[in-house]
This record gives structure tokens, C-alpha cells and sequence, in this order.
């Protein structure tokens, strides 16, 4: 167990950024939620899955919906109390611990404003090792941990409880709810015991992320390539660099979708990459070719400062560094690509393993 404060939250930011694999909504807004959250209620305790008791009870926390909407309608932090307390509420029992449903953007720092606002732990840890877009691609979903009882709140105080027949239909039907919620709510899922946590998530996302942070920080500090730095901690592959030629972005089911082109520069001059999205980035052409596809991980840095950009931010004229990043093992299973693959996504194409897996 250790503490966080409010001035380690930057470090977790960029991190989180980075495993957001353009997705998993803006981690600057999760910024702002977990300092206010920690100046007002305390330090955060990270705690890791062993020191969870068997019997305890574990909440997800997250942001659903479409990163875009966030631009518009700032979060207070009020929401995700309200869903936790509609979960206790429900279950008739108090929450001993959250933790993070994916590991990147918004929703790798949200569990941290949760844990100051509720005063409760928050568990090293989340259920994807990364971002994606749909509520039932979690690592949850493999060891058959139900999603609901599943709680949403909106910024106006509305709150709606949810109990479905399966993960699946707890995306469809929150992705529908969602929508009527102005495109984006914070909600609270996949309650599970100690125990199966302990199972079914994967460990130390939340130092991992903050692990990227502090490396990005550092290598500004000392005038080293950042890129290098994020590149030597997640064991990343430089696939593309390039400026942005076009993109073309649209909101719609709840969803940021689109494309991004990019024009290659220096040693890919002759190149062209299109990157495709849904909130998050899931499949890279490269000349036609494909270059990565979920479940690795496809992050687009800012060529100078390596400052992830998350896909409802690609501008033209932006001079970026794409990189693939190994997913995590789980995902690499007949199980797990059945659905996170890039075939799942409705893409033409088989997943190519990028270099060794993640635990190599």
C-alpha cells in the first residue's frame, strides 16, 4: 500500500494517456476530477491485489460514452458517487475498493477521484491493460464476471441501475442510455469479491502508467527523447512517422469514429499510414498493408514533446510518432480475440502479433 497525492496525478495522466490507445476519454479531465478529489478528501491508497481480502468488494469505475461529448460537459465528480452509491444502495452493502475498468485516458485516473471522494482504496490493477470502446471487452468477461448490477450517473443527478441477461447486452442497452445522457455518464460495474479479482484482472496497471509518466517527465528534464523513454518502458515498436494529412471524425451510437490519415516524413517520406478508430485506434495501414491491430495497441505521440494525442484531438498539420505496444497475454487467446480482434471490429483482417507478448 501506498499513498497518492495530488502531485503524483500528472505522472499518472500521461501514462494513462499513452494506454489509452487514443481512447478511454481525455485524461486531462480525470486530472482535474482526482487533484480536486485528493485536495478535498486526502491522499488516494494504491493498494495492490494481494492485499485484497478474499471477501471484499470491488467496483469498477469508468467514464461511458463518447470522449468528444467531454469537450462540451465537464464531469463534476458528483457522478461517480452517485453511481457507487446506487451500487451499495443496491447490493445493500458498502464498497471496499474500486478499481479501474481499462487502464488508459480518463478512465485510468477516474478510480482515483472515486477513492478520495469515497474514501476507499483503489486496487493496482484494471480489467484491459489498456482502453476499448465497449463495455464488455474486459478481462472480466473471460473468467464470466458479470458486468451488472451496473450503475450510471449524468451530470444533471440522474441515476439508472442496470441488470441484464449478459455483458453484451449491458453495452447495448448502457450505450443506449448514454446516448439520452448527453453521450457521456460515469458509471459503476462489474462488482466482483477479492477473490476474483485477484483472478481475472490484470496487476499493476495503474504503476505501469505512472511508470510512463514519470519516464516522459524525466527525459524532458534531462533533454532526452521522451519517445525513447516511452518506447524503453512499455517495450513499444516505432511503426510511423508522419504528419496529419486528414481525418475525418464523426460521433454516432455514442462512439468518436473515423480515420485518420498521415503523410510520412524523414525514413517513411514515401509512405502513407491510415489509422482507423472508435474512440480508440484499432487498426494501422501501412501503404495498404497492415501495420498493428487490436489487441495491440496503437498510440500516436507528439514527434517532439511524445504527448499522447487522444483521436478526438488529431488536427492536420500535427508532425506525430505512431507506436505499437504489445496488449497484454489474455487478449492474445482464441478467447480474448474473439472479442477485442480486429475481426470482432468488422475488419477484413487477421491479428498479427506485434513483436513477443507483453510478459516475455
Amino acid at each position: 500500500m501506498r499513498l497518492i497525492n495530488v502531485e503524483d496525478i500528472e505522472h499518472f495522466a500521461f501514462g494513462a494517456a499513452v494506454l489509452g490507445s487514443g481512447g478511454g476519454g481525455d485524461p486531462h479531465v480525470g486530472k482535474l476530477l482526482a487533484r480536486e478529489a485528493i485536495r478535498q478528501g486526502g491522499p488516494v491508497k494504491l493498494i495492490g491485489l494481494n492485499e485484497l481480502a478474499d471477501d471484499a468488494l470491488v467496483v469498477s469505475a469508468a467514464m461511458v460514452g463518447s470522449p468528444t461529448a467531454l469537450a462540451e460537459k465537464l464531469p463534476s465528480g458528483d457522478e461517480i458517487v452517485l453511481a457507487f452509491e446506487s451500487i451499495q444502495d443496491h447490493l445493500n452493502r458498502k464498497i471496499d475498493a474500486a478499481v479501474s475498468a481499462e487502464g488508459g485516458g480518463l478512465n485510468g485516473i477516474i478510480p482515483l477521484a472515486a477513492g478520495a471522494r469515497l474514501g476507499i482504496p483503489v486496487v493496482d490493477a484494471d480489467a484491459m491493460g489498456r482502453a476499448y470502446p465497449e463495455i464488455q471487452m474486459v478481462t472480466c468477461t473471460l473468467h464470466g464476471i458479470p458486468a451488472t448490477p451496473m450503475s450510471m450517473a449524468d451530470e444533471k443527478g440522474n441515476t439508472v441501475l442496470l441488470k441484464t441477461l449478459n455483458n453484451r447486452w449491458t453495452e447495448r442497452l448502457a450505450r443506449s442510455l448514454v446516448v439520452d445522457m448527453g453521450a457521456a455518464a460515469l458509471a459503476a460495474f462489474y462488482p466482483m469479491s477479492g477473490r476474483q479479482a485477484k483472478t481475472a484482472l490484470v496487476p499493476g496497471t495503474l504503476s505501469l502508467i505512472e511508470s510512463i509518466g514519470r519516464a516522459i517527465g524525466e527525459a524532458r528534464a534531462q533533454s532526452r527523447n521522451p519517445i525513447d523513454a516511452v518506447r524503453r518502458v512499455t517495450r513499444g515498436v516505432e511503426l510511423f512517422r508522419g504528419k496529419v494529412a486528414d481525418v475525418e471524425r464523426r460521433t454516432a451510437t455514442g462512439f468518436a469514429r473515423g480515420e485518420a490519415t498521415l503523410q510520412g516524413m524523414g525514413a517513411y517520406e514515401s509512405s502513407v499510414m491510415r489509422i482507423q478508430f472508435q474512440n480508440e485506434n484499432l487498426v494501422a495501414w501501412r501503404d495498404g498493408q497492415l501495420a498493428v491491430s487490436t489487441p495491440d495497441l496503437i498510440v500516436v505521440l507528439d514527434a517532439d514533446t511524445a504527448q499522447p494525442i487522444p483521436s478526438e484531438a488529431l488536427r492536420y498539420g500535427f508532425r506525430v510518432v505512431v507506436l505499437g505496444i504489445p496488449c497484454v497475454p489474455a487478449w492474445r487467446t482464441p478467447e480474448g480475440l474473439a472479442l477485442v480482434g480486429p475481426r470482432y471490429f468488422g475488419y477484413d483482417a487477421d491479428y498479427q502479433p506485434l513483436g513477443g507478448t507483453i510478459d516475455d
